[in-house]
């Protein structure tokens, strides 16, 4: 086991990436030191442990490739020289992207993202589309978003999956995603949500839970269990801005906590941080597992069952959850001086004569002229989210 004399060089690494050398304190199945040279008239025979197999890293390289692939065909499918009146970056076809006033990441309409499977309360509710839970986790609303979810998400993942293999980690990232959902749908139900952020704080929450689960096996513990409490907290703090889905972060974040007690466990053995023992020494005295990481595990997973159970059938029962907490809104925004929490979705009366279509937005009562001939419902909503923003 590292020692807790070693320099404090040792322990500073980033938590939320777990990122490490082989002296890293946070992995100590990872030392690789020799065994020791004993000078006496019988050396003692050491052979090397292998009880933790390192993973070649493949399913979350292929998690963001599908990730990126998905955005390319909604890119594709958006076409937005044909169903926006202007475009951005027009020289990319239809592969262009919305105006910023209609979507400032660089992406496709909403009326787009609804199409290509975005989680909209309505549509699972009454439309009987529950699989939208799952879809809307591997759609992104535009360039900065892909970009930020999937460098984090190679960041987090690859070490994890390292470590424990890529069914474990394959199962935390898409329950918890589908965690992260449920919770956004139960409070957030006048919007359209995407992303693969409730899947990553997911992946974030099983790193906590798992530094917790196998508490005895590590030094230094206490620096890396604050470390990793100020990263989760600056990320959900980030989460009150507007027009971010804090719900589906604290959702995947919970999911994902209570996963990682149940997936990440790991035997305590006395040995489980020496890369050598002597020879003849038995790694099957004695209990595999201590006390509370069996219960934690028993814990976590009726708690996972039971909450998503009630969630889904809330959910299509119909149930807003705002409507039984009136301060929970506050956890995905507040207001300030600065920005407004009103993101209600935009509605807006259109008529047209001739060339000529007259959009009104309900929400804000601007109103504007349009010369478009033939336009189509598509065009007509587009130039809707742009008038309302």
């Amino acid at each position: 086991m590292a020692s807790d004399n070693q320099p404090p060089s040792e322990i500073q690494i980033r938590v939320n990436s777990r990122r490490s050398n082989s002296n890293n304190v946070i992995h100590p199945v990872e030392v690789d030191t020799a065994p020791p040279q004993m000078s006496t008239p019988n050396p003692v025979a050491y052979h090397q442990v292998k009880h933790f197999k390192k993973w070649i890293p493949w399913l979350i390289p292929a998690f963001v490739v599908a990730n990126v692939v998905m955005f390319i065909i909604t890119m594709y499918v958006n076409n937005c020289p044909k169903n926006s009146v202007s475009c951005v970056a027009g020289f990319l076809g239809r592969f262009s992207f919305q105006p910023f006033k209609e979507n400032p990441l660089l992406g496709p309409s909403s009326v787009t993202l609804q199409k290509m499977g975005a989680l909209d309360v309505n549509k699972v509710v009454d439309g009987h589309q529950g699989w939208r839970l799952i879809t809307c986790n591997w759609l992104h609303a535009g360039v900065f978003h892909i970009l930020a979810n999937m460098l984090s998400l190679l960041v987090i993942g690859i070490r994890l999956e390292q470590e424990f293999g890529f069914i474990r980690i394959g199962l935390i990232y898409v329950i918890a995603g589908f965690g992260g959902s449920l919770v956004s749908a139960l409070f957030i139900q006048t919007n359209i949500s995407v992303g693969a952020s409730g899947a990553l704080f997911g992946l974030l929450g099983a790193m906590l839970s798992e530094l917790i689960t196998n508490w005895t096996i590590y030094g230094n513990k206490i620096a890396a269990f604050v470390t990793l409490v100020i990263i989760i907290a600056i990320n959900l703090a980030v989460g009150i801005l507007p027009h971010v889905d804090n719900f589906a972060h604290i959702g995947g974040f919970l999911s994902g906590f209570l996963l990682g007690f149940v997936f990440l466990i790991r035997p305590q053995f006395g040995w489980v941080s020496q890369k050598y023992a002597p020879l003849g020494y038995s790694s099957t005295s004695g209990p595999k597992y201590k006390m509370y990481q069996c219960i934690l595990w028993v814990v976590s997973l009726i708690l996972l069952i039971v909450g998503f159970t009630v969630g889904l059938v809330m959910l299509l029962r119909g149930v807003d959850a705002n409507d039984h907490c009136s301060w929970c809104h506050y956890l995905s925004c507040v207001p300030t001086s600065r920005w407004s929490c009103n993101t209600q979705p935009a509605y807006c009366l259109s008529n047209q004569v001739g060339s000529q279509v007259n959009v009104t937005c309900s929400s804000n009562g601007k109103s504007s002229v349009y010369m478009l001939p033939d336009a189509t419902s598509t065009q007509i909503q587009s130039l809707c989210s742009q008038l309302c923003s």
